[in-house]
């Protein structure tokens, strides 16, 4: 490519007899600007840096000091297991009152569907599907079993390819229906693939279990309402419930067993005549033969639900058995009176559950963790010693994650300490070369903090490459130094030898840098369908980068001039040993 964009001068370089001065190309004439502005920029750094030799002991405080300042962002940065990705999809559980039939449960939704197209405008909207009550004759471990009965269900929407932020609708979807609709709850859930992942099948990232014996049921349940109470006040916390429903209501049926043995009836002819009577008899299925087309039908007998409408229709069922020809009312052999049943019961490890279940809007994911954490600590000494209080979920795995990366990333600075220092057989180089680290650290925070990016995997990933890099250039820099010491070039002192290092080794230093940094432009921009998965780690490379190269350039030949004052015989002396 060279002898492409540069044939006059490879042409010059193979001689040229005409005695015409050689015609500069335009990609020669931008080398010669090139090469005449990274001169200029060359003497302008060995100033610097001469400078900055004369005044080490300051520099040093003010370089680590930066550090050390930079350290305080931490706290204002955020934690998240992973970033958010718009998705173009909204997730909305919709819980009415316990209880409700499946029809009424139908126009709450339609009517929470209307409002949903007035906040969402109809050229952003694709398509609107609800899904109400618990699948029959389907597998419900394929579902995430949030939906316990009719009352329940989940309006899945869709958008076009071009919308304004999904979160932006959910933020109002979530203000204004429980105004709207006071009697209704309402929840979000993971709409998109990546968050379902992360959640492990949770419909919301934090999971609180209060979990314990049978005996211990009620005082846990009270528990978990309390935690759930204390939840809803914290900053970003959203969408916080119970899961488990207590207070369904019922209508108990109690059969007097004297009277039903008086006609010849027991308690289980009364339960079954009752059952078939409401649910039908799809339990033991009977089937019919259509003998014109071969097709088995399934038949079972119900009593048609429109005509159960009162109680007096339900006293009025008929009870009998077989071959008995006058059946009994079921007045006549049972007392009626209302109460409440759980509609869901949830068990973890055997032993009965309640989840309370939490996200987070406009906040980082730790930000509220930590929260959830002081509320746990707070009331595990309200629940027996057999119960516990857990939290898990996403939060859970982003705990995990963080600390086995922060683990790996110590453990991998002290493997490139050690190999370098079997590479210089020397303990103090490999010191100095990890003098920039430092600096990469720190200009992670400051490039995660001023472009409001949480710290996540994706930029510990970049935490991790931008310490490879920075390692690599000082590397270059101290190796250099080391050859300037020699007595083949001169043996200069550890001030001069890292003046010259610094100086000749700003070309290559600055070509790795520039081009980590303009290879991870594009990514920490974010552009394309998921690219907010990946621009942490664009951002945390670039930010860190940018600060260790400027440490490499000045931090770590002003360290080596005051380590490296003894001679380069002891050197010699310590690399023997």
């Amino acid at each position: 490519m060279v002898l492409y964009m540069l044939a006059p001068e490879a042409r010059a370089r193979q001689g040229d007899d005409s005695g015409h001065p050689p015609i500069r190309s335009f990609f020669g004439r931008i080398s010669d600007s090139l090469e005449t502005g990274f001169l200029k920029l060359n003497r302008a750094y060995e100033g610097a840096l001469d400078w900055t030799l004369e005044h080490s002991v300051v520099m040093i405080i003010v370089f680590l000091g930066f550090a050390a300042v930079s350290l305080f962002l931490f706290p204002f940065v955020g934690r998240d297991f992973f970033p958010t990705v718009d998705a173009g999809q909204l997730r909305l559980h919709v819980r009415t009152p316990p209880g409700t039939r499946i029809e009424e449960t139908e126009g709450y939704f339609q009517r929470i569907e209307d409002y949903i197209r007035q906040v969402i405008p109809a050229n952003e909207l694709n398509v609107i599907t609800d899904n109400i009550g618990v699948p029959n004759a389907i597998n419900l471990a394929l579902s995430d079993s949030v939906t316990v009965g009719p009352a329940d269900g989940e309006i899945l929407v869709a958008l076009n390819a071009t919308h304004h932020p999904s979160a932006d609708y959910l933020k109002t979807l979530r203000s204004e229906l429980p105004r709207r609709f006071p009697d209704v709850e309402f929840f979000s859930q993971p709409a998109d693939m990546v968050s379902q992942i992360l959640n492990f099948g949770l419909p919301a990232p934090i999971d609180v279990q209060v979990t314990g014996p049978l005996a211990e049921s009620d005082t846990n349940f009270r528990v978990a309402q309390q935690i759930a109470g204390e939840l809803r006040g914290v900053p970003g916390a959203v969408d916080v419930h119970v899961q488990q429903i207590l207070d369904a209501p019922r209508i108990m049926v109690d059969t007097d067993r004297l009277l039903a043995q008086q006609v010849g009836l027991t308690e289980q002819n009364v339960a079954s005549s009752l059952l078939i009577s409401l649910s039908g008899s799809g339990t033991t299925p009977n089937y019919w033969l259509n003998y014109k087309n071969g097709v088995s039908y399934q038949v079972v007998a119900q009593t048609p639900q429109y005509r159960v409408m009162s109680m007096d229709t339900l006293h009025r069922t008929p009870t009998a058995i077989p071959g008995q020809t006058s059946p009994q009312l079921l007045s006549n052999l049972a007392d009626f009176h209302r109460t409440t049943t759980p509609l869901s019961l949830n068990h973890y490890n055997v032993q009965p559950v309640f989840d309370v279940y939490a996200g987070v809007q406009g906040i980082d994911l730790g930000s509220v963790s930590d929260q959830v954490a002081r509320i746990v600590k707070k009331y595990q000494g309200k629940i027996s010693k057999a119960s516990s209080i857990v939290v898990r979920g996403q939060v859970q795995s982003m705990n995990q994650a963080f600390s086995q990366l922060g683990l790996g990333v110590v453990f991998a600075v002290l493997l490139v300490y050690f190999l370098m220092v079997v590479n210089f057989q020397s303990w103090m180089d490999p010191l100095i070369i990890l003098m920039a680290l430092p600096g990469a650290l720190a200009g992670i925070l400051w490039a995660l903090f001023v472009t409001g990016t949480t710290i996540s995997v994706p930029a510990l990933m970049g935490c991790i490459m931008a310490i490879g890099v920075a390692t690599s250039n000082s590397i270059l820099m101290i190796t250099f130094a080391n050859e300037q010491r020699g007595p083949d070039s001169g043996g200069h002192d550890a001030r001069a030898a890292a003046l010259v290092a610094g100086r000749t080794r700003l070309r290559p230093v600055m070509m790795t840098a520039l081009a980590m940094l303009l290879g991870m432009l594009p990514m920490s921009l974010g552009l394309g369908e998921g690219g907010e998965q990946n621009a942490p780690l664009g951002r945390a490379v670039i930010g860190g980068l940018m600060v260790a190269t400027f440490y490499t350039l000045f931090f770590v030949p002003v360290t080596y001039s005051l380590l490296r004052r003894r001679p380069i015989r002891d050197l010699s002396d310590e690399g023997e040993k």
